[in-house]
């Protein structure tokens, strides 16, 4: 019985390294390009929005100096939610408005906390260019947030449900949500225009100098 050895591993050649390399840089470039023309595309679907974000931008402190402003305006993530009759809308039905979405929970304490600033602010500047648009995202007990809204005597903003959480789960996967609440900014064009993490003293004078930037009044 003889012993075999095993066949030795084939080298690839320089050559073949080369061009393997080459093969990967090139593919690298087309998803770059592909990614980056992506970006370009959605900004300049934003045109106006660039501006407004311009203004908006010295205005962040305050009381509402977490704002986080876009430099380059991009349209808002998509995502839908139930008024307070059950008719489903997305964010597109409220083009031609700017709009500060809240996404907010019944156990989510600071949340409780802002919501009657929201209140008092939809109160004083809520109009044909402006609105508050508070999205409930409670996936239990759906009874709740009304009782809470009309403890908390909010009486100036429509009711906004969204009990699957997907509102939520779509920003956080954009990199737009951490946790609760969270605010965007909304240009009547349906362009995000700016970001809040954690709550905010909506009913300030920063807050109203804010909204003023933002509708151009």
């Amino acid at each position: 019985m003889t012993d075999e050895k095993p066949a030795p591993r084939q080298r690839r050649t320089p050559v073949a390294l080369v061009v393997a390399a080459l093969a990967a840089l090139l593919a690298a470039a087309v998803l770059y390009g592909k990614g980056a023309g992506a970006g370009k595309d959605e900004a300049a679907a934003c045109p106006a929005a660039k501006a407004v974000a311009a203004r908006l931008a010295p205005l962040a402190q305050g009381e509402v100096a977490a704002l986080n402003v876009n430099k380059n305006p991009k349209p808002a993530v998509g995502i839908s939610f139930v008024d307070g009759d059950g008719r489903k809308l997305t964010l597109a039905d409220f083009k031609g408005r700017n709009v500060l979405l809240n996404l907010w929970a019944t156990w989510c304490v600071p949340c409780r906390a802002e919501m009657p600033a929201l209140d008092r602010l939809q109160a004083k500047m809520g109009g044909a260019d402006f609105q508050v648009v508070a999205v409930n995202i409670d996936t239990s007990r759906l009874d709740r947030p009304k009782a809470f809204l009309a403890e908390a005597g909010v009486k100036n903003l429509s009711r906004y449900a969204d009990s699957s959480a997907d509102s939520f789960e779509a920003l956080r996967v954009a990199g737009k949500a951490l946790g609760l609440p969270t605010s965007l900014l909304i240009g009547p064009d349906g362009c995000e225009l700016a970001v809040m993490a954690g709550p905010a003293q909506w009913d300030s004078g920063d807050a109203a100098k804010l909204v003023t930037a933002m509708i151009g009044k």
